[in-house]
């Protein structure tokens, strides 16, 4: 028996909301991490519920179980790294559930930083936090470890607040 993990499942454009209510109907443990935003129309605003990462959901599952989860309508493929079938760990995902929590502003960017790149936030709430990308999760989001807390960070910090720093820059 397989060990329950976090997978990476890429849905059809607009879809993910739909994939997951599907997911969950047939018993399938799902997270699909939202954010609130005030949507601007000529004659009104409203708030909207998006998707954090635009087109992901992840399953809660077995590996050989996958193609089971990929029957349900607007399911299109797990994501692969290397291939392997990308995973997240609990602890990250609890991360993204406090950021989404706390209802303060996140954005997603797919502006690529290599892995070993040292950067420094230059704006929003991190600000001259420094730390160094250590692996892109998918082109939505990278790791970041943060030096001080000894933890290891999945954070998504819009490219335009990031600075690459030299590679001489200690950290």
């Amino acid at each position: 028996m397989s060990e329950l993990k976090w997978f990476v499942m890429y849905t059809t454009s607009r879809s993910e909301k739909k994939v997951a209510n599907r997911l969950r109907e047939e018993g399938w443990d799902v997270y699909l991490p939202l954010v609130t935003e005030l949507r601007q129309w000529s004659d009104r605003k409203k708030k909207v519920e998006r998707p954090l990462f635009n087109g992901y959901v992840f399953v809660k599952t077995q590996r050989n179980k996958l193609w089971e989860c990929l029957q349900i309508p607007g399911a299109v493929k797990f994501v692969h790294f290397s291939g392997n079938h990308a995973t997240v760990r609990e602890e990250d995902l609890d991360t993204i559930k406090r950021v989404v929590d706390t209802g303060v502003a996140v954005e997603t960017d797919g502006s690529e930083i290599e892995p070993g790149e040292k950067v420094k936030v230059m704006g929003g709430p991190l600000q001259n936090m420094v730390g160094e990308c250590i692996e892109k999760g998918n082109k939505d989001y990278f790791l970041i470890r943060i030096p001080g807390i000894y933890q290891n960070m999945l954070m998504s910090v819009p490219r335009k607040f990031l600075e690459v720093l030299p590679n001489h820059v200690e950290i």
